[in-house]
């Protein structure tokens, strides 16, 4: 059976290279010999459901000395008529948005405007809009336009 890891380390690092703790986990994967794509807020590993289970916990290790403070896994069995999902990693995105939705006690899209644009201050921050169509998913998320979030990001940025 082929399995497929998708693991993230916190904290996630919005521009720049990436954080230690990301790099050491995605090696651990390659030296356990797993397939592997590395994004910006996560990397995906793919082999043998033995090989794979049998990497997991140095590749936790690595990500925590590397100074990781949180790794998060999910394994999805691969099935053989299924194509591979792509590289981004959308439900890092959505991790991410229900960690701001926990900080700040509601909905994206229930917030005043001045918590929106703090959401959107936060998800920069985290490197949520590094992925690939983030801007749309987070002005969904949000109740706004893309356009609207563009103006928060740059806001930010003045």
């Amino acid at each position: 059976m082929e399995l497929e890891a998708e693991f993230t380390s916190e904290p996630f690092q919005g521009e720049g290279a990436p954080p230690e703790h990301a790099l050491r986990a995605r090696d651990a994967a390659r030296e356990a010999g797993l397939d592997t794509d590395f994004g910006p807020l996560g990397t995906l590993a793919r082999g043998d459901a033995d090989q794979l289970f049998q990497a997991l916990p140095s590749i936790a290790k690595a990500a925590l000395e590397g100074g990781a403070t949180r790794v998060t896994l999910q394994l999805r069995r691969m099935d053989e008529h299924e194509p591979p999902p792509p590289v981004e990693l959308n439900s890092a995105l959505s991790r991410l948005i229900a960690d701001v939705e926990r900080e700040l006690g509601a909905k994206l899209g229930d917030l005043e405007r001045p918590d929106k644009q703090r959401a959107v201050r936060l998800l920069r921050e985290r490197g949520a809009f590094s992925l690939r169509k983030s801007v749309s998913a987070v002005a969904e998320a949000l109740g706004v336009t893309r356009f609207t979030v563009y103006n928060y990001l740059n806001r930010e940025v003045d």
